[in-house]
């Protein structure tokens, strides 16, 4: 695991699949994903101050896996859409993506995950809901790679987390193996017209600065409104 400072509130932890990012408000932690089912003690070595609280930007095994270790080693708050909740919580099975035929040899070339152990959700969100971490960190729904994929803005600090519903791995473009594209290119769409500053994404690189042009080319390469 790899440690990036990309603000100085904001560090990204880079795994070998995905990242997960902690946001830091004096000695208090917030933990934006949680890896595969391998990553809690790499994380903890992370972990600098009290980890209040957990935010799963959605159900998959890349970054919910090690939240119900790392939830009940710090008695961390776990926060999840509650469309995405019953799926962490292992009480239903999540949908599968509806793959491109560009993302069948993707998809066919990387190894399976190990399935995320159930994990309790705490706080079931909605969008518009304010998160008390970053001078208020907003809740935008984006659905279309699952059905209760979030991100969240922090509008004070110009920071956008997207989760999965954008990557930046070469280019920014919309995240791949999605439930239901159209609603996935929409949301694109929406998070491109938040104009922030700083982009932090569950696959690929962090852009600080002109991140804003970033989603926008993207979201008008993909086309829709």
């Amino acid at each position: 695991m790899d440690v990036i400072e990309v603000l100085p509130t904001l560090h990204m932890l880079r795994f070998p699949v995905g990242s997960a990012y902690v946001w830091r408000d004096g000695d208090e932690l917030t933990l934006i994903d949680a890896g595969t089912v391998d990553r809690a003690e790499r994380i903890e070595e992370a972990l600098d101050g009290t980890l209040r609280r957990i935010v799963l930007t959605h159900w998959h095994e890349d970054h919910t896996g090690s939240a119900a270790e790392l939830a009940a080693r710090h008695g961390a708050e776990v926060v999840a859409h509650r469309l995405e909740a019953p799926v962490i919580q292992g009480e239903t099975a999540g949908a599968p993506p509806l793959l491109e035929e560009f993302e069948v040899p993707i998809r066919t070339a990387i190894p399976p995950l190990p399935p995320a152990p159930p994990c309790r959700v705490d706080r079931r969100v909605e969008d518009g809901d304010v998160l008390e971490f970053g001078g208020g960190a907003v809740v935008v729904a984006v659905p279309g790679h699952t059905d209760g994929s979030i991100a969240l803005h922090l509008p004070g600090a110009g920071v956008l987390f997207t989760g999965d519903a954008v990557a930046n791995v070469g280019r920014t473009t919309l995240g791949v193996f999605n439930t239901d594209r159209p609603r996935a290119i929409a949301s694109l769409h929406r998070l491109a017209a938040l104009e922030p500053r700083t982009v932090v994404f569950g696959h690929g690189t962090p852009i600080v600065g002109d991140a804003a042009r970033a989603l926008r080319d993207a979201a008008a390469a993909c086309g829709g409104d």
